[in-house]
């Protein structure tokens, strides 16, 4: 070998954090069978199936559930991967579905053909299949592995619109409700439009592929609640679909995108982006665990790679800007002859514990809803 003074042997270690999808769908449903003894290839009870066609889904889950698999696919843009679940047809058990469904990595859940009812929304014994499917949404997102947060999807029925049953339980921000007036899973429809866009886009007037009639303007106060010239949006919690006149087609779109508790994160697309910067935050900084030194150099190194998830978001214009906080950096800044015995005792406690507390503010960028415009005339 020959003499060199400067020997340079580069080794690349790239990480790659983990990526969550945003647009998976869990659909549990009933399947038609047959008289006869069951086809060989039918959908088994509690047995996950990933479907990623439409007529695969019709043929292997004939019924409900494969109606429902086949209208989300049938969205534009839609879902890559729809997962089925199948109850048993004369006694359905919901909340074993679903636990099933808990291991799943998706982001949407429904049950096929199931509106809102005294029956689908009984709180007491047995428990309604809308209920469990709200305390479903709620518990794995809360509780949960790393990305198994979701939101759950149900429609009101057939031409109902009154949104007084979506309380208690049911009134939550991980569930969507819509009103329709389809003989089609309106829900199923609804999830997979959804799962088409990003999670930061507004389902505020997106296409659904679906038939129904439009409500009448009186029926969608009822939906939504009274608003003024310059208020911003009501909402009582329930979604409608509708077909505006002055959009060229006739098609037929989401009204509005509220979730289940307008007295919480009262649009889809936060709590949708809650959960997607949630999981880069955690894919990104799982490495700095048991690596990062609770010292000056560590907290700042940990804070550019807070700023490298959310920077891009500022480009992107899904963010209008963030702020970084460690609070234990600042007392590292200081001279250590400076610190009093409360502030000692701060950076002990932490270098003992090895816990380090970061607060992260976000300023989301919302679309428009609503626009008030005055026209003056002189």
């Amino acid at each position: 070998m020959p003499v060199r003074y400067i020997r340079v042997n580069p080794v690349v270690d790239l990480f790659a954090p983990a990526v969550r999808a945003f647009g998976n769908i869990a659909v549990v449903g009933k399947v038609a069978l047959p008289q006869q003894s069951p086809p060989t290839d039918a959908a088994v009870v509690g047995i996950p199936i990933d479907f990623t066609d439409p007529a695969e889904a019709r043929r292997r889950a004939p019924g409900d559930l494969g109606e429902a698999v086949a209208l989300a696919f049938a969205q534009s843009p839609g879902p890559s991967l729809v997962t089925a679940v199948r109850v048993d047809e004369k006694t359905p058990d919901w909340k074993a579905a679903l636990d099933t469904v808990a291991g799943l990595d998706v982001q949407l859940v429904v049950l096929a053909n199931t509106p809102l009812n005294a029956t689908t929304g009984a709180t007491g014994t047995p428990e309604g299949a809308l209920v469990s499917l709200a305390k479903h949404v709620a518990s794995v997102s809360e509780t949960g592995g790393d990305g198994k947060q979701r939101m759950g999807v149900a429609m009101l029925p057939k031409n109902s619109a009154d949104p007084a049953p979506v309380t208690g339980t049911l009134a939550h921000e991980r569930m969507v409700y819509i009103a329709h007036r389809s003989d089609q899973d309106a829900a199923a429809a609804v999830a997979g439009t959804i799962a088409g866009y990003e999670p930061h886009i507004s389902l505020l007037l997106k296409p659904v592929n679906i038939t129904s009639a439009s409500f009448s303007q009186a029926e969608i106060e009822a939906l939504n609640g009274s608003e003024t010239f310059d208020s911003g949006p009501a909402g009582r919690g329930v979604n409608w679909l509708t077909s505006p006149s002055i959009i060229p087609g006739n098609g037929v779109y989401m009204g509005e995108g509220y979730t289940g508790n307008p007295a919480g994160k009262k649009f889809i697309d936060i709590m949708r982006k809650v959960d997607d910067i949630t999981f880069q935050l955690n894919a990104q900084l799982i490495k700095t665990v048991g690596n990062v030194r609770i010292s000056r150099s560590g907290l700042r190194a940990l804070i550019a790679q807070l700023e490298a998830i959310l920077g891009p978001e500022v480009q992107s214009d899904v963010l209008n800007g963030f702020e970084v906080v460690v609070p234990l950096l600042a007392l590292l800044d200081k001279d250590p002859a400076a610190l009093t015995a409360a502030e000692a005792a701060r950076i002990h406690d932490a270098e003992a514990q090895r816990v380090v507390q970061v607060m992260v503010a976000i300023q989301y960028a919302g679309a428009i809803h609503r626009l008030s415009i005055t026209l003056k005339f002189d």
